[in-house]
């Protein structure tokens, strides 16, 4: 049978990666997939899993040949990775990656290739879980999921379509627009809340009744607190790649939060209420766009 991807090469075989290399190869549409990491332990559960097909500990030597990379290592070391794959790979191999952040990513490829190269397509599939490694990994991680492409004015029109190609194998639903919008949005959308949420629980963590505060915690706290329990280090790194977006949201939070603060203080029901009610009338129409969005895709 003949493939539709050759040789897809995964540098950082966690999470997303193994996910990645999962749905390929259930799909049948990818006919080597081969990783490459640092921990050797890692790559050997992934082989004995069947997550990929071979793995190497050689950066040149599991890039060689390949027909896709996809840099699936946290967002600052991605940039140490494009830096690294930079002299041994070619023009015919198509790069990509997964990191929540595209800006820092863009500006590193100016300063390394000394402009977006044309084989270079960023990529961000908004998916995932609390669990991190590969044998998180899922096939079907991506169904249903979106996947964001940053192409830039210099990107290969191939190499967009077959990155786009990539994902739609996995189930994900390909979207594009520019890094300066990505960032923008997935600081608002995702980046901001994880801050909230570590936030949150680090502050009650260090109040002397914590205790008690986690046994009687009821559905809210739970739900709106799950994502408290991500790789720190993978955020860590997300909030330093996107702080200018990042630290203007939390400034604009903040405010929004004082006002609030103040209201409670003085006993101000109308703007409480005004608040709340705002508030949750958004909240309902981004649950009719989820089911909306969810009804679309379920028909395609």
């Amino acid at each position: 049978m003949e493939h539709e991807f050759g040789r897809v090469t995964i540098l950082g075989l966690g999470l997303i990666g193994g996910s990645l290399a999962k749905a390929l190869k259930a799909k049948n549409a990818v006919r080597e997939v081969v990783a490459w990491g640092h921990r050797e332990t890692s790559l050997q559960t992934g082989l004995q899993l069947g997550v990929i097909d071979r793995y190497s500990l050689d950066l040149a030597d599991a890039v060689h040949d390949a027909d896709i990379v996809v840099i699936a290592t946290p967002t600052l070391i991605a940039e140490t990775m494009l830096e690294q794959i930079a002299p041994l790979i070619g023009p015919n191999t198509i790069i990509t990656d997964v990191a929540s952040v595209k800006g820092n990513l863009q500006r590193a490829a100016e300063r390394i290739f000394g402009q977006v190269p044309s084989n270079l397509v960023l990529a961000h599939p908004i998916a995932g879980s609390e669990q991190s490694g590969v044998t998180a990994a899922k096939a079907d991680l991506f169904v249903n999921h979106r996947v964001i492409v940053t192409p830039t004015d210099r990107t290969s029109a191939q190499a967009l379509e077959c990155v786009e190609r990539m994902w739609q194998c996995t189930g994900a639903d390909v979207s594009s627009m520019s890094v300066d919008d990505h960032d923008d949005i997935l600081a608002a959308t995702s980046h901001l809340p994880h801050v909230l949420a570590f936030a949150l629980v680090d502050a009650l963590a260090g109040d002397p009744a914590h205790r008690d505060i986690f046994r009687y915690a009821a559905g809210g706290f739970r739900d709106f607190t799950r994502i408290a329990s991500s790789d720190p280090t993978m955020w860590h790194d997300i909030a330093l790649a996107n702080r200018v977006a990042l630290v203007g949201l939390i400034d604009q939070f903040s405010a929004h939060l004082a006002n609030l603060r103040s209201a409670i203080d003085r006993s101000d029901g109308e703007f409480i209420l005004k608040t709340f009610s705002r508030a949750k009338e958004a909240r309902d129409q981004f649950s009719d766009m989820l089911r909306g969005r969810a009804a679309n895709l379920s028909e395609e």
